[in-house]
């Protein structure tokens, strides 16, 4: 039987960004924000995902076997940090909390997508049977490794195409809920 190990690397980075008003903050994200190659424009955060591993072949009675299996995935969160929050005004830095918690969600759910795939990638490459060759294997691990990146890629368009059509809605939500918490506490 396969032994199967799914390794996560995960990392943030932070961009710094500057400003004093909303406007000011709209425009550093599209200044300073993370290029993503999948749109071609800059956006307020990102998610960097690699796939890699390593897995050995084991000849059994005539027959090719995965031996051990180690999907690797490596996270690179990047996210906004802005260098004027402590010196903001009470409205500004509920609109920027607010904001800057749904950034830093939307991108830790990116990085949970990419680790579900990994470990879907490692239960499906130690479930493949064995083959009389061990180059029938390699096209086998080939095609299974493909499809799945593919469905990785789908999960992530459609999550983001989900966030983006409830953006307003949600934002607006989080704000209203955020402004009676902090109304509450202070009166």
């Amino acid at each position: 039987m396969a032994q199967a190990e799914t390794i996560v690397r995960k990392s943030t980075v932070y961009f710094p960004i500057g400003g004093r008003t909303a406007t000011d903050l709209d425009h550093e994200l599209e200044r300073k924000g993370p290029h993503t190659v999948s749109t071609g424009t800059r956006h307020p955060g990102a998610t960097r995902i690699r796939f890699g591993g390593t897995m050995d072949y084991v000849r059994h009675r005539g027959r090719c076997a995965i031996g051990n299996i180690k999907v690797t995935v490596s996270i690179k969160v990047i996210v906004p940090r802005w260098k004027n929050r402590g010196s903001a005004n009470p409205q500004l830095g509920l609109i920027w909390d607010t904001l800057s918690a749904d950034i830093n969600r939307h991108e830790s759910r990116h990085a949970e997508i990419a680790v579900q795939h990994a470990r879907d990638l490692d239960q499906k490459l130690k479930a493949l049977p064995s083959a009389t060759s061990c180059e029938e294997l390699q096209e086998a691990v080939s095609v299974l490794t493909d499809q799945v990146t593919q469905e990785h890629d789908a999960d992530q368009l459609r999550f983001d195409r989900i966030e983006a059509v409830n953006f307003n809605d949600r934002i607006m939500r989080l704000l209203k809920y955020r402004y009676t918490k902090t109304k509450a506490h202070h009166d």
